[in-house]
């Protein structure tokens, strides 16, 4: 139970991590306070929390950025206490001394702290104080392009260019030869000043099998602190995490205590309070190197909860309320394993380009105490082009490691949405891939198992998915044209409503037209009794693509069906003409053509058009410029991140169509570009 020190409590963030607050807030019996855009008028945060205040305009700097407007909703709603979540202001020393300014407890660290952390060059001058070991680089304040560029080359390629005041991924560029280092140095900096209006850099040697390993620290007013143990948070992607465990496989009780007293060292060398991420890379021989402290929740603070069974976010509210760490060391153990997914929209089979839309199917794996799903979404929510396209967490807990990763592989097939591409078919190969089944982890797993992750399904693999998901599709389109017409004919007297297969000496035919992965295909259903309960012959002019029998119910989008006497039960997602079919083994989109459907449109791979929505941050050339193949042209940002477009050929570059600053819609052609003649 909280002390009578916050009663009310605004939480300045928006989507799961506020979801996620509001919940043990209304367990502890604190009142919650929403903040919301325009964009975010009917989140699910918003309809959660007790009361909520509108604070700006859509992009987050004119709303969750804003923290005076963040600051007056406190005021103005009696809250006595701000948690800032993870991302926008909570790692913000300014927004932290702002609450203080105006008596307002802020959950998390003091200033001091944040301050201390906010610059990495400076936290790596103040960890070598406290004896934590530290990757060789270069976090000197000179920063001529110059300068950082001789300490590249002198300590050896590769190296890691990172923001100084960055985080998540963003400003961050790995440099593999000095060749690269010029443009990769300005895409850095341009990032970094976009995202923290900050473009210092620091350069450090770039290790090339390293885990990334972090430790969770407490600590409290009164001057107690522990370590929660530790996450392996090795499995990234464009230096964020996509899959994150605990405790990390392999780790020994000596070494897993080595790194959490070097943790905590860190922590109170800089008069730490509240929750905190110590993160190390952890080398092959079990050297382990500082790399930054996250002064804040981190998003993979769930699977730590599961191992040690600990309310992180309670334990961040008494702190903050003055009251002594709940546990101390000795009292807490590891407890099983724990696996965290994050749930994108974004293709992964497109460089996991960010995708937008409606969530126009959305089902979840069901919450037991081996399955926990964190979000901030409902069904026919969007994902706006505005914000982190993260839709939830999926987080699974179990007795080992072998037996947490086939509860993930389950409850991620029993995950399911359309309306966005997703990562989801992308994890579960990630997860079932037998490297790290066998915990052979490094941070460029992805990228050296690419090949092996992203392969195609194999032809007869995906023949047999291509013939089932053709009949279902058939199926479900033929019972929910049947329960249509009996909703249009509602006349329990109409003849209509049988659906009958009466007709002068000849069986009930329809025809029904798929597409799936670009091919087109015209489904013959003949009626095999009076009604359509007693199911169908299903098959295509060559018989080779399909012929079966097929009967089935549909109960709004879930199909149970026996195709060819297989029981099989399905959910089918619906947008427009566009759908997509999910078994416990596979899922596949298709769509419903018209009987006129002729030639299925191909994509023309055009790379000079905006692969998403998304605002045009600069032109690196000029109108007129002649270019060569690879060259890069323009760059543009969307959720927080840069693309860059690059010359397809070797050519001329006539106009832009969009300046900087410009918001593009995704397909729309960037670049007026000629190739020259072959």
């Amino acid at each position: 139970m909280i002390s009578t020190a916050i009663n009310k409590l605004l939480i300045a963030n928006r989507g799961e991590i506020a979801c996620r607050v509001i919940r043990t807030a209304r367990q502890l019996g604190i009142k919650t306070v929403a903040v919301y855009s325009d964009a975010d008028r009917d989140a699910l945060h918003v309809s959660m929390a007790d009361e909520a205040v509108h604070i700006g305009a859509a992009p987050s700097r004119d709303s969750y950025l804003n923290y005076a407007r963040v600051i007056e909703a406190a005021k103005q709603t009696g809250a006595q206490a701000i948690h800032p979540g993870y991302g926008f202001l909570s790692e913000n020393a300014d927004f932290c001394q702002a609450c203080t300014d105006h008596n307002i407890i802020f959950v998390g660290p003091p200033v001091e702290a944040i301050a201390a952390m906010g610059s990495k060059s400076a936290a790596k001058r103040i960890m070598e104080a406290a004896e934590v070991p530290l990757v060789p680089g270069y976090h000197g304040e000179d920063q001529s392009s110059t300068t950082l560029k001789a300490a590249a080359d002198e300590m050896g390629y590769p190296v890691l260019l990172k923001a100084v005041a960055g985080g998540g991924g963003k400003g961050m560029r790995q440099v593999w030869q000095a060749a690269d280092f010029d443009e990769a140095l300005a895409a850095a900096k341009r990032e970094s000043m976009g995202a923290f209006g900050n473009d210092d850099m620091l350069v450090e040697k770039y290790l090339t099998q390293p885990r990334h390993v972090e430790i969770q620290v407490f600590c409290d007013q009164h001057g107690n602190a522990v370590y929660l143990f530790e996450r392996d948070c090795s499995l990234q992607r464009r230096h964020q995490k996509v899959i994150e465990e605990a405790p990390a496989p392999g780790l020994s009780e000596e070494l897993r205590q080595q790194m959490g007293e070097a943790a905590i060292r860190a922590a109170q060398a800089i008069n730490y309070q509240g929750a905190g991420t110590v993160e190390f890379l952890l080398d092959s021989d079990g050297s382990f190197y500082f790399m930054e402290m996250n002064t804040r929740l981190q998003v993979e603070h769930p699977v730590t909860e599961m191992i040690t069974g600990q309310d992180l976010v309670e334990w961040q509210l008494q702190v903050a309320a003055g009251e002594a760490l709940p546990a101390q060391q000795h009292e807490l153990q590891i407890n099983g394993h724990a696996f965290e997914a994050r749930i994108y929209a974004e293709d992964p089979d497109n460089e996991f380009l960010p995708d937008t839309g409606t969530l126009s199917f959305l089902q979840t794996p069901i919450p037991t105490g081996n399955v926990r799903v964190d979000t901030g979404v409902v069904q026919g929510d969007q994902v706006s082009v505005h914000y982190d396209p993260m839709i939830a967490k999926l987080i699974v807990w179990d007795s080992d490691r072998d037996s947490a990763l086939q509860r993930l592989q389950n409850a991620l097939r029993d995950y399911r949405i359309h309306g966005v591409k997703t990562n989801i078919d992308f994890l579960h190969r990630l997860s079932s891939h037998p490297a790290f089944a066998a915990a052979k982890l490094e941070t460029r797993f992805i990228e050296n198992h690419h090949d092996s992750i992203f392969q195609a399904v194999d032809s007869k693999t995906l023949t047999e998915q291509t013939q089932q998901t053709l009949a279902l599709a058939s199926l479900y389109l033929l019972l929910k044209q049947g329960h249509h017409a009996k909703q249009a004919f509602a006349c329990h007297q109409s003849p209509w409503r049988q659906l009958g297969s009466w007709r002068l000496n000849q069986p009930y035919e329809q025809q029904v037209n798929i597409a799936i992965k670009n091919e087109a295909f015209q489904v013959t259903a003949i009626q095999l009794g009076d009604t359509p309960d007693q199911g169908y012959r299903v098959y295509t002019a060559d018989s080779d693509a399909l012929d079966c029998t097929i009967n089935g119910e549909l109960n709004g989008n879930s199909l149970s069906a026996t195709l060819n006497d297989q029981q099989i039960n399905a959910s089918v997602g619906e947008s427009d003409t566009n759908y997509r079919l999910f078994t416990d083994q596979y899922s596949l989109e298709f769509t419903q053509l018209q009987p006129q459907w002729g030639d299925i449109e191909h994509d023309n791979g055009d790379s000079l058009t905006a692969p998403m929505n998304g605002t045009v941050v600069t032109h690196l050339v000029a109108a007129g410029a002649d270019v060569k193949a690879d060259d890069a042209l323009i760059v543009m940002e969307a959720m927080k991140m840069e693309h860059t477009l690059r010359a397809p050929s070797d050519g001329k570059v006539i106009d832009f169509f969009f300046q900087p600053g410009e918001l593009v819609d995704g397909g729309a052609v960037l670049v007026n570009f000629e190739a020259n003649a072959s």
